[in-house]
């Protein structure tokens, strides 16, 4: 069956955000010549939500109902489930962000993704059901972890460590988020989400980082692409695409974050994965992709959401 111009356009709008979100990774990591990752944080999630803001104001998403038709919750529930959001990712974002100072663009992009591998197993805690291929993806991310950080003495990286903790809670941010989003604004929730992280690191970096106007505008660049592409221009475009494109499409295109993270850390950064860190990073990769397809050929379940906001 030869496909509508729409999924073509969806599918190469997902493309472009999955390039988005894993040449952000470099951004990040250059930032941190520059400013702390609270303030990095703090900055790009306010420039993410102020991305948003337009949309929000424009009649097409004021209009009271969802793009899905639903109508939303109220204003003062919606602030309240972006606080509840934007916790949980001030906890991910800030643990990549001081993660990446002690690893690679190409390790943080590849662990980042095990999200999607830690989502249907900590939906056991809500008793949702997973499948056999989240198990298989599991356990081949798993290895695939090991090949990439773990050392011949059994230990691993502190940046590999950090990362992998905000791995869970961007699992947990994308949990939170398929409980809270058929009761609001998509957009509305987005915007109070990443207010809410960028004042809690702000906060953080006033008690713990040295903030100088001379550094932030050094790191100007990093801090524009993270805040205004990643996060708002990125999430934009991911939800508009999604809307037509097919579910399994989509799930391979955003993994596919990984990949563009390792290419541009090698290309921007001189990065250089050995022969067993690759091998890894396959592995990790077709776990991402098994936990994720699994769903969609056996039962179409959509328990692996994309997290909003990288």
């Amino acid at each position: 069956m030869v496909r509508s111009d729409p999924e073509w356009r969806s599918d190469g709008l997902l493309l472009v955000t999955a390039i988005i979100w894993g040449t952000a990774f470099v951004a990040q990591r250059v930032g941190m010549d520059f400013v702390g990752p609270f303030a990095f944080n703090g900055i790009r999630f306010a420039l993410g939500s102020l991305v948003l803001l337009p949309l929000i104001m424009s009649n097409k998403v004021s209009n009271g109902r969802d793009p899905s038709g639903v109508k939303p919750a109220g204003r003062g529930v919606t602030i309240f489930g972006g606080i509840m959001l934007g916790a949980c990712l001030f906890a991910g974002a800030s643990l990549q962000q001081v993660g990446i100072v002690y690893t690679t663009a190409g390790n943080a992009g590849f662990i980042t993704g095990l999200y999607v591998v830690i989502v249907p197993i900590m939906g056991l805690l809500f008793r949702q059901t997973t499948t056999a291929g989240t198990w298989i993806g599991a356990f081949l991310a798993a290895f695939g972890l090991y090949l990439l950080s773990v050392t011949a003495q059994f230990t691993m990286g502190y940046g590999d460590f950090l990362v992998l903790l905000g791995a869970f809670f961007w699992a947990g941010h994308v949990l939170i988020i398929g409980w809270l989003s058929p009761q609001f604004n998509s957009f509305k929730l987005a915007f109070f989400q990443y207010v809410a992280c960028s004042i809690l690191s702000l906060v953080t970096a006033a008690f713990y980082e040295p903030l100088s106007i001379t550094n932030i505008y050094s790191a100007a660049i990093p801090i524009l692409y993270g805040g205004i592409l990643s996060v708002g221009i990125a999430y934009t475009l991911q939800v508009v695409a999604q809307k037509k494109a097919h579910p399994a499409h989509a799930a391979i295109l955003l993994s596919m974050e990984s990949v563009f993270a390792a290419i541009a850390g090698w290309f921007l950064l001189d990065e250089v994965m050995s022969s067993r860190q690759l091998a890894g990073c396959t592995l990790m990769l077709s776990g991402m992709l098994l936990s994720q397809l699994w769903e969609f050929t056996s039962s179409a379940a959509t328990t692996g959401k994309v997290s909003q906001g990288r």
